[in-house]
């Protein structure tokens, strides 16, 4: 057969196996039997391996899993891949909806349109197209950047590598979407593991996320993922609400949820919640609540975000599942900062789908007002589905052999004093020296949000503070091999792994720097606002409070923080321990001096045209401006695109300037180019 008529006959092969593998695994509505689509299948496979040079990564034959990885690599997203604030009761349900009312400046009696959605328990990707075809596929990881899973998802049947009707989408897309098991399928796998001798996996979720990070795909082929999509994000969509986009998403071939409903009203999301609280456990998959988003993506795009978190879009949790059983002790651990927490220690109880042994108590209040006492019986559930806590006693079951718990004054750990400073609800102990603090600051440092630093995990971290080692942070980059094949579990491989990744965490962003010094009040977030603010390090460690004070997104809380730690003699010279072994953040990209846009702050409304919010934003920015999604006085500039809805109308009533998408444009380019 020339190349040519293979060419032919091996696009009409992909045409057909990809919409029988969509009648099959997305309608559920098969046209041929099993065997006839195995004879295609196979045809398609015997004409590729002839002709090697017409393989292409949307053909179907490449879902049967590819060569082991050695290790997942990092892709950022197109766009931040937010998670969701949870509502645990109507009562929070309606208080969204009135947020979402106040920051739109519209009347309590105006009606919202919401998409109400189930929430899948699954594990969240997202999945990148290229005119049509797949390309990538990651997890949310930080929601910034995620961890490249593509061969692994090829392998999800229902998960089209190739759009329908890619015209429809042109261009780079962004589809989010929920990789879940079924229970039946779930029952399968453990039974196999059972069979095999191997653990079994606690919950759907759980076996679905361990199968879609595999480094060896052909494991995550034989689990029998599956997909739903959820979400559709691009510079240049052709739909404008989030019903019609789930409409879209199943137009190109996508397997969407069709349980959802557009709601008129806050009441009717209730109403769906209810509906479904009944009914979830007729499902063939786990379901744990129900996401409510506002339908209109200009709606959307005006109510922007908070931290990491959309204000346009809530997730309404199911109760959690509530156990009784024994709390046989409580013990006191302590943190990086100091603080001590108590921790109920109980009799394994499953909750959720997972064995639970220890609860959190929070504080010497909490046990008190709780009444919880060392011998009691107690209802436990995971707030969240996620942390388990003690909602409280079963009092009438006391036997009167119940001990109320006395809070230490000292320090469990080094003996020093615990002080409970005023005003503040947690113990702390006051020693740095304390070596369940400096454990504990070590984890953190090396945590992945941080520094990252492979194998350094608690027990490595206890063997190197026990032997005296580290004493402190920058001790991790004057280690020595010779010291540490003396460690237990500590070969010479394992040595060298852990002085190889000590070595590479040296060049990291100056936001992971900041963030992994662990001052209070700065998470990943805040650490991203101070690192773009100050642009490098030598900035930052310079900044007095008043300039701190000044940086939007920092109050005064967190600014104060940041200064009484900087301004510490102790954490000065730690600062400069790391940088003279050779610690070296990367500078944030800073506009230069005399930026055009110095100083002044834009508010973007409406959808605009030729670019996303996001590149918008990144070009103020570039210029030296910061962006904004609160309308005051304070705001130098409102841009506003096509359907600007009630930001605009408020812009005027403030009188602000309102620039054109097209205005914008020009007051960069010309600013830039002087």
């Amino acid at each position: 057969m020339s190349s040519e008529k293979a060419r032919q006959e091996i696009e009409e092969l992909r045409e057909k196996v990809n919409y029988h593998n969509y009648r099959y695994y997305v309608l559920d509505s098969p046209e041929i039997p099993d065997a006839e689509y195995d004879r295609l299948l196979r045809r398609l496979e015997e004409l590729e391996k002839q002709h090697p040079e017409l393989s292409s990564p949307d053909s179907p034959t490449q879902r049967v899993g590819a060569a082991p990885l050695e290790a997942f690599e990092t892709v950022s997203h197109l766009f931040s891949m937010l998670s969701l604030a949870n509502a645990f009761d109507a009562g929070e349900l309606l208080a969204f909806d009135q947020r979402v009312k106040n920051f739109l400046a519209l009347p309590k009696s105006e009606v919202i349109a919401y998409v109400a959605e189930l929430k899948i328990d699954g594990l969240a990707v997202c999945l990148r197209y290229q005119d049509g075809v797949l390309v990538s596929g990651a997890t949310r990881g930080d929601g910034l950047s995620g961890e490249d899973i593509t061969p692994n998802l090829r392998t999800v049947r229902s998960l089209p590598l190739r759009l329908f009707d890619g015209d429809k989408l042109p261009g780079v897309v962004e589809v989010r979407g929920e990789v879940y098991l079924s229970k039946d399928e779930f029952r399968r796998i453990n039974e196999e593991r059972e069979a095999a001798g191997e653990a079994l996996f606690a919950n759907p979720r759980n076996a679905a996320a361990g199968s879609v990070r595999q480094l060896d795909s052909k494991i995550t082929a034989s689990r029998r993922l599956d997909l739903f999509a959820y979400e559709l994000r691009g510079a240049s969509l052709p739909v404008r609400e989030q019903a019609a986009a789930l409409q879209l998403l199943k137009e190109c071939g996508f397997k969407v949820n069709p349980h959802w409903r557009l709601c008129h009203g806050i009441e009717e999301v209730v109403g769906y919640y209810q509906q479904w609280q009944e009914k979830g456990e007729e499902l063939d998959y786990e379901v744990d609540g129900v996401v409510a988003k506002v339908n209109s993506h200009v709606l959307q795009a005006d109510l922007g975000q908070v931290s990491r978190s959309p204000r346009w879009a809530i997730a309404y949790k199911f109760p959690a599942e509530e156990v009784v059983t024994y709390l046989r002790d409580i013990v006191v651990s302590v943190g990086r900062t100091g603080a001590l927490t108590p921790v109920a220690m109980l009799d394994p109880v499953e909750v959720s789908g997972s064995t639970v042994s220890r609860a959190t108590l929070h504080n010497e209040d909490e046990i008190a007002r709780k009444d919880v006492r060392i011998g009691d019986k107690v209802i436990v559930r995971k707030a969240g589905e996620v942390i388990p806590e003690i909602v409280g006693p079963v009092a009438a079951e006391r036997t009167g052999r119940e001990k109320p718990f006395i809070f230490p004054e000292t320090c469990p750990d080094c003996g020093g004093p615990a002080v409970r400073p005023e005003g503040e609800a947690v113990r702390r102990c006051e020693n740095p020296a304390c070596p369940a603090q400096i454990r504990q600051r070590i984890e953190f440092f090396a945590s992945r949000g941080a520094m990252d630093i492979d194998h350094l995990g608690p027990a490595v971290v206890d063997s190197l503070v026990t032997a005296g080692l580290v004493q402190d942070v920058a001790d991790l980059y004057r280690l020595d091999k010779s010291e540490l094949v003396k460690l237990e579990r500590m070969a010479e491989k394992s040595a060298q792994n852990l002085l190889d990744a000590i070595e590479r965490s040296k060049r990291r962003p100056l936001a992971r720097f900041i963030h992994a010094l662990g001052i209070r009040h700065v998470g990943d977030h805040v650490a991203e606002v101070l690192a773009s603010h100050f642009g490098n390090l030598e900035a930052f460690l310079a900044a007095d409070l008043e300039q701190s004070n000044q940086i939007h997104e920092i109050g005064d809380v967190i600014a104060q923080s940041v200064h009484a730690f900087l301004e510490d003699p102790r954490n000065k010279a730690l600062i400069k321990k790391l940088l003279s072994a050779g610690v070296e953040p990367i500078g944030a990209k800073r506009a230069a001096e005399g930026a055009p846009l110095a100083g002044k702050s834009f508010v973007f409304t409406g959808s605009l045209f030729s670019l996303t919010r996001d590149e918008a934003g990144e070009l103020v920015r570039a210029a030296g401006g910061r962006v904004t999604t609160t309308l005051s006085k304070g705001v130098d500039f409102v841009v506003a695109g096509e359907s600007p809805g009630s930001k605009y109308q408020k812009a005027l009533s403030l009188r602000l300037p309102v620039l054109t998408e097209e205005e914008f444009l020009d007051m960069v380019r010309g600013k830039v180019a002087e």
